[in-house]
């Protein structure tokens, strides 16, 4: 999506009155906040942050709305040259933007790169047909697989997973690099027999797939699996719970990520407090926006998947509380 495109989130000086009756004012700030796909629910924590701005009463100047883009590593890159101001970020792409490395080792670690708290777990997720005869990640060889488009965290995290099994794209008959909102439409037309996508669940591309296509969840586990988990303690072992799909009665084994909220540390402290009080004031209302949300804990999300250092304003925020 062209930059031109980005919808503005315009902060205009609010006054916040504390525990103490002191007065603050956050003075006149643009955000952008980048999600991915309007399928996703990156798209949905987004749209969750500007609700609880627009409607709770002290923020009656907050004019927010969510920005789709192309996922993790875009929001990462345009976050580092300004032209986002927040995004939602893959923990593992957060961990390799702060770090340097991965796809972000061309231009060094971004030291500017800050973490707010992070959301939902998302699990690395295999959608095959039940006709394809796809019971394992192994045998996606020589099938038609959609791997992500370029520049979102499920095709980097494919090509993580890829590497370590000692696979090219060479190993399908067909590598498709479709985006999430378009993938269960063509696994339902048979243009390609599996998808793969990192996402928090219930999600409804995949139950979209599921219902119509008669597609299933295929396990993602095995030694190769757990030496990339030894070796990068940004993922874990997950499952997708049983019976949240028709066909998929039990649980699926395989692994995942933290959905984090980062920014940079060019952003005003007043406001990254403002949007951090906001959101754990009104946290059960935050939860309530998608199922994914619902085990979300306080305690949690401000110290899982959080590789970037704490924003002052989030700092000062959650210290206040005695979170920290």
């Amino acid at each position: 999506m062209k930059v031109n495109r980005i919808v503005r989130v315009v902060v205009t000086s609010v006054v916040l009155v504390l525990g103490t009756n002191a007065a603050w004012s956050v003075q006149a700030e643009e955000l952008v906040i980048g999600t991915a796909s309007r399928a996703g629910v990156y798209f949905q924590v987004g749209q969750a942050i500007c609700r609880l701005l627009s409607t709770d009463t002290r923020q009656s100047e907050v004019n927010c709305q969510a920005l789709p883009t192309d996922g993790s590593i875009y929001n990462l890159r345009q976050i580092r040259a300004g032209k986002l101001q927040l995004g939602v970020a893959q923990s593992d792409w957060q961990y390799h933007a702060v770090n340097g490395s991965g796809v972000f080792k061309p231009v060094g670690p971004d030291t500017e790169l800050r973490a707010l708290f992070s959301v939902h777990g998302e699990s690395f997720t295999v959608v095959a047909r039940r006709d394809a005869d796809i019971q394992s990640f192994d045998d996606l060889r020589g099938k038609r697989v959609n791997i992500g488009n370029p520049g979102s965290g499920q095709r980097a995290t494919m090509e993580v997973l890829m590497k370590a099994k000692g696979w090219d794209k060479k190993v399908f008959s067909l590598a498709n690099e479709l985006s999430a909102s378009e993938q269960s439409l063509a696994l339902c037309h048979d243009r390609v027999q599996a998808m793969v996508y990192i996402v928090g669940h219930p999600n409804a591309s995949v139950a979209q797939a599921v219902n119509l296509c008669d597609a299933i969840i295929v396990p993602v586990m095995g030694p190769v699996i757990d030496q990339l988990l030894a070796d990068n303690p940004y993922y874990a072992h997950t499952q997708v719970p049983g019976g949240l799909y028709p066909g998929n009665p039990r649980p699926v084994s395989t692994f995942g990520v933290k959905a984090t909220v980062v920014t940079s540390s060019r952003l005003s402290p007043d406001t990254v407090y403002l949007l951090v009080k906001t959101v754990f004031e009104h946290l059960d209302d935050f939860k309530k926006q998608h199922p994914a949300f619902a085990g979300l804990e306080a305690a949690t999300m401000i110290k899982e998947g959080l590789s970037a250092p704490l924003h002052e304003g989030a700092l000062r925020y959650y210290r206040e509380k005695g979170w920290l």
